[in-house]
């Protein structure tokens, strides 16, 4: 039954109801303590897979791609510009660290709060690569980073584009 018709029931007027909040009561789910959480479904993540044959400049790109569309601001924000900083720069190794550091966990919150130092990384993602993303997350040079880069670097003439560096 909707709230209006149970107000219509109980014959109370709008007036009431708004001077009088406490005359209907909000309940959210998970208020109930004997609530088990049963019907939450958390669907399983494919385990993630280095690609390979991947050409560098294929995997440069796509991780453009992936650092700008993640699931939260933040991280697009922050991943974005640190790409555009440092993709066109790294080694085939440091390519690849970058590639599962960005998309092996499978929650963004993670990979932010190893990035900004607020938790310690697993062993696994704690490497030369998320090194530079901690430091580049400080800001020493107080940039104003607050939205991703446009995406002109790219077609200039010295881009990562134009050269495979290895």
């Amino acid at each position: 039954m909707s709230m209006v018709a149970a107000l219509l029931r109980c014959r109370l007027s709008i007036g009431q109801v708004l001077f009088c909040p406490s005359l209907v009561r909000r309940a959210y789910r998970g208020d109930a303590p004997e609530d088990s959480g049963k019907d939450l479904i958390e669907i399983p993540l494919p385990p993630w897979e280095e690609r390979q044959n991947e050409s560098l400049k294929a995997k440069r790109a796509r991780l453009v791609y992936e650092s700008r569309k993640r699931g939260m601001l933040e991280n697009c924000i922050l991943l974005s510009l640190f790409a555009k900083e440092y993709l066109n720069t790294m080694s085939a190794k440091q390519l690849s660290l970058y590639d599962r550091l960005i998309n092996e966990p499978s929650n963004d919150w993670d990979i932010y709060n190893w990035a900004t130092g607020t938790k310690p990384a697993p062993e696994i993602f704690d490497n030369e690569v998320l090194d530079m993303l901690k430091e580049f997350a400080k800001n020493k040079n107080m940039e104003k980073r607050l939205w991703q880069p446009d995406l002109e670097y790219l077609f200039e003439k010295k881009s990562w584009r134009n050269e495979d560096i290895p």
